[in-house]
């Protein structure tokens, strides 16, 4: 694994390396804010239910945002969009910033881009997996999303060590707690310009090559494999609803409230956190390459559940620090498996329309549960989220390998 993979990196050009750039950016602006975003809200007198149902239109409009733009950047140009995505998270941030009205702040979550879970949201992820997956050989594919998965878990984990101790600095030295959360929506906002202007220096050769007629004639850009993404997007939008009930700002919030966690440690423990699953991506190709893409992602996503589910039962903070932490060292090994699967199973002519598709109904699977949270989190001591989305996520699990299990990529057919 370690001569392979930095092959597969050598072997970017400098534009696949320039989208290495733009996603570290990014993740870390989105660890950044999703650390106090929470607090944020609640800080500005929203009750945990209106703040469930702002996240939830936070991803709501995400998704109908992704699912425009992914479909139409082969068309209307991927450069073009991915700079439009970043003046979306701009938008956003500065609209938080200058508001505590709820409908105000209704809107801006519906139309900007902002993740309460540290991780992809927008268009970004779906544009940049077809600009990638051009500029490697199949083999080399899962290795160089797994490199892609683990510099974005490293960023979000400085970008949520970061926005903790500015937070906590910041009340140190006299600030009110909604003061010092408005300064990380500020700084999360100058991200999103700068992650603008990184996007233009990108150069024609991230867009599609022009569409066949059949893609041309076909909807969302699918076409001989739209049976299998329409069937993966229905599984992996059940893993994101699933998701969804433990999103990182509500984790952050949890140990708040529970165990009285400040800032800075929060930030501390999402910075581990992220760095442990960054690493448990980047070790998917190994594994992948010893028992198959399907079998990584289900065989080491079950384990990682259990694990969330102990962490509200323990008594007190270190051990439930530990079981989290234990819980993210393999929680990401699904994560480049399956977007080199997806990757895989379809036409290179529907690579990004499947990446925006599958995308798309993930967002929509997150977008549902908060709205359930903010009632189930009215007692954090039971810990219910974590529960719920335990339990949804191993059938998940389970289900995608009886769908799928037979259903091998073109480079494991040929061993």
């Amino acid at each position: 694994m370690n001569l392979q993979v930095p092959d597969a990196l050598r072997a970017l050009t400098t534009d696949g390396r320039l989208l290495f750039a733009t996603r570290i950016a990014r993740l870390f602006a989105y660890g950044f804010l999703s650390v106090v975003l929470m607090l944020y809200l609640t800080s500005l007198g929203l009750s945990e239910t209106k703040t469930g149902v702002l996240l939830t239109l936070t991803l709501v409009g995400d998704t109908v945002i992704s699912l425009w733009m992914t479909t139409a950047a082969d068309r209307i140009g991927r450069k073009r969009m991915l700079i439009a995505g970043a003046g979306l998270m701009l938008f956003a941030g500065v609209f938080f910033v200058l508001t505590h009205n709820f409908w105000l702040l209704l809107l801006a979550a519906t139309i900007g881009v902002i993740s309460p879970s540290g991780y992809e949201v927008g268009p970004f992820l779906a544009i940049e997996q077809a600009a990638l997956s051009q500029t490697v050989p199949g083999e080399k594919r899962t290795g160089v999303f797994a490199w892609y998965n683990m510099v974005g878990s490293f960023a979000t984990a400085f970008g949520s060590l970061a926005g903790g101790m500015l937070t906590q600095l910041l009340q140190t030295r006299g600030m009110t707690p909604v003061n010092s959360y408005r300064m990380a929506v500020v700084w999360y906002a100058v991200m999103g310009l700068g992650l603008g202007v990184l996007f233009t220096r990108l150069s024609s050769a991230v867009e599609a090559p022009t569409p066949s007629a059949v893609s041309l004639r076909s909807r969302f850009g699918l076409h001989r494999s739209r049976g299998v993404v329409l069937r993966l997007s229905a599984l992996f939008s059940l893993d994101a609803f699933a998701g969804g009930f433990v999103l990182q700002s509500i984790i952050a919030y949890w140990f708040y409230v529970k165990f009285k966690a400040d800032p800075a440690l929060l930030g501390s423990i999402f910075f581990g956190a992220n760095i442990l699953a960054g690493v448990s991506a980047l070790s998917a190709a190994w594994v992948a390459s010893k028992i198959g893409l399907i079998r990584t992602m289900v065989f080491t996503h079950i384990p990682s559940n259990v694990l969330l589910m102990l962490v509200p039962l323990m008594p007190n903070l270190p051990l439930a620090i530990f079981v989290l932490l234990l819980r993210y060292s393999i929680s990401q090994m699904d994560v480049p498996t399956r977007q080199s699967y997806t990757m895989a199973v379809v036409d290179p002519d529907e690579r990004s329309a499947a990446a925006g598709v599958t995308g798309v109904a993930r967002t929509v699977g997150a977008s549902i549960s908060p709205a359930f949270t903010g009632p189930l989190m009215a007692n954090p001591l039971l810990g219910l989220p974590f529960f719920f989305s335990g339990t949804l996520k191993i059938v998940y699990d389970l289900l995608l390998y009886r769908s799928f299990q037979a259903h091998r990529p073109p480079e494991e057919q040929k061993t």
